[in-house]
């Protein structure tokens, strides 16, 4: 899928969600993305996120598109293209810095959206980054397992729910400080997806990529549905060197992780929804 399909489709879907507003007919696209291809880093959600920003500073409309639905608005424009996701991603885009995300059925029925909680980024601790140079196309993992959460399969409805309780866990691991159960938590979201999946959907080098940090004792997880993961080393600098050999060693490059402050501007809270 080329950067331009993605562009133009965030900006038609743009104008068909504004209706009443006075939108000018100028136009511009120049595309670029420093984001390697199909490694599970939401390529695609950042091109239609960042279109979505630049078309509501460039229009001045920010204050009339509620900041909660912003990440609906770039995934129901992603949804014409034919791209399986969920909202996560669009999340983090939109808010920016760390974001601990409530996806509870009650609150999404009757607000159409999660409840967002910005958290201190401050609180996370070094992580970084591993991606295979080969990546996988990873919009395509999520098709047997949301069809089984449709025909309501137990043990695919009883693993989200569990993976539910680690972002709760997780958060209070973080605001605790207590980095030694956030390794936990991070090895248990990919043993829950792997169960779910199955190493057939996963794809082998992509499990690679999770083994490979944890033979040196690091934490690691999925970052997306494939194509990199996120790694924690609770040993520090010696742990960070011994896992860049062994991935150097595997074929895998590995990035320290420079966290983001929030990209909520001041008017942002004060939105209004435009629908």
């Amino acid at each position: 899928m080329g950067l331009m399909s993605v562009f133009d489709i965030a900006i038609s879907f743009f104008f068909s969600t504004s209706k009443g507003l006075c939108l000018s007919e100028q136009l511009f696209k120049n595309v670029h993305s420093s984001l390697t291809s199909q490694t599970g880093l939401s390529g695609s959600s950042a091109i239609v996120c960042a279109t979505l920003n630049c078309l509501l500073d460039f229009y001045n409309v920010r204050n009339l598109v509620k900041v909660e639905v912003r990440p609906n608005l770039i995934l129901s424009a992603e949804k014409e293209l034919g791209i399986v996701a969920g909202l996560q991603d669009r999340v983090a885009q939109v808010y920016g810095g760390l974001v601990y995300m409530d996806f509870s059925k009650e609150h999404m029925d009757k607000f159409g959206h999660g409840m967002y909680t910005p958290m201190d980024t401050r609180l996370l601790p070094p992580l970084h980054l591993v991606y295979a140079e080969n990546p996988s196309d990873s919009g395509k993992v999520h098709s047997d397992v949301r069809k089984r959460w449709l025909e309501g399969d137990e043990f695919i409805i009883s693993s989200m729910v569990e993976v539910a309780n680690l972002a709760l866990e997780g958060r209070a691991a973080l605001s605790d400080k207590n980095y030694t159960k956030f390794a936990e938590l991070m090895n248990r979201n990919f043993d829950i997806r792997r169960l779910m999946f199955g190493d057939d959907a996963l794809g082998s080098m992509n499990i690679n990529m999770v083994e490979v940090a944890r033979s040196v004792g690091a934490a690691s997880k999925f970052t997306g549905s494939g194509g990199a993961v996120i790694v924690y080393c609770p040993e520090g600098p010696a742990q960070v060197k011994r896992l860049e050999d062994a991935c150097q060693e595997a074929g895998f490059i590995v990035h320290p992780v420079e966290v983001v402050g929030s990209f909520v501007k001041d008017v942002d809270p004060k939105a209004v929804s435009c629908t």
